[in-house]
């Protein structure tokens, strides 16, 4: 039999979905065009990986082929990962102008709240980029297929989602100690975004392993992508980690949530 308190909770979490969903398509010119600047957004940050590979044939072990499908890898799932969490930025806010103890009030989830409180459909847009560029790089690269690679290539893009929503998470967790440090968590956030768009091999040994072990960025894309093309990777980096990244998924998400629940349980509110 159902748990009518679980099934309570659910139908609460789908009518605050539902009601921002309809908010952004009511106006559907509005919602085009949001969708048109986002799919812009991918469409530019693409002609700069495309610049660099018209000069050179090779940037660190990949050839343009292999960069579009490591760009498109971590394009979507950042996308897919910011569609879902992206709006934990705002948490920074929420405790300065005590929002968030609003949240505190109500019988639901401050996580469940705040991840269904404000969905941005229009990065779809820029997921269709993602996507777009996957596929092609799909048929040009020479890929031998096996079914467990097929399953790396339907899993990654989730895994990948996971892993930026759990940073985005991690950032949020740790306001509640800096109260104000938006700008500095952006640089490990985003800039984790940028970071996966390219080859790991370019970066100096410390920054290799900041962006692979401490901000996962190179499991988003990189490493599945050497997975599947069969490349070896760099120092730090064999290609069998691309193996492990719904574990490493799993491990960061599971991380970032216990962050989020000791800042939560210290957090005492807006009035001190």
């Amino acid at each position: 039999m159902a748990d009518p308190g679980a099934a309570g909770t659910l139908r609460a979490y789908r009518v605050l979905l539902g009601s921002r969903i309809r908010a952004q398509t009511g106006y559907r010119t509005s919602f085009s065009l949001d969708v048109l600047g986002s799919l812009m957004v991918g469409v530019v940050e693409f002609v700069e990986v495309y610049v660099i590979f018209h000069n050179v044939p090779q940037l660190g072990g990949l050839d343009l082929t292999a960069a579009v499908l490591v760009f498109g890898l971590a394009n979507l799932g950042f996308t897919l990962g910011d569609l879902v969490a992206g709006h934990l930025d705002e948490v920074p806010t929420l405790i300065r102008l005590g929002t968030l103890d609003v949240l505190l009030l109500r019988p639901l989830s401050v996580l469940g709240q705040l991840m269904t409180s404000d969905v941005q459909l229009r990065r779809l847009g820029r997921a269709a980029v993602g996507l777009a560029l996957l596929t092609l790089a799909l048929t040009r690269a020479d890929i031998a297929w096996t079914p467990a690679r097929v399953a790396l290539l339907v899993v990654t893009p989730f895994a990948g989602a996971v892993l930026f929503a759990a940073l985005v998470l991690a950032a949020g967790a740790v306001q509640f100690w800096l109260v104000d440090g938006g700008e500095f968590t952006h640089a490990f956030t985003y800039g984790a975004s940028y970071a996966a768009s390219f080859s790991p091999a370019v970066l100096s040994l410390p920054l290799r392993a900041l962006f692979s072990f401490v901000v996962p960025a190179a499991f988003t894309a990189y490493l599945p992508a050497l997975a599947l093309l069969g490349l070896p990777g760099p120092e730090l980096l064999p290609a069998w980690l691309g193996w492990w990244v719904p574990v490493a998924a799993a491990v960061a998400w599971l991380a970032a949530l216990a962050g989020w629940r000791l800042g939560l349980r210290r957090y005492t509110g807006a009035g001190g």
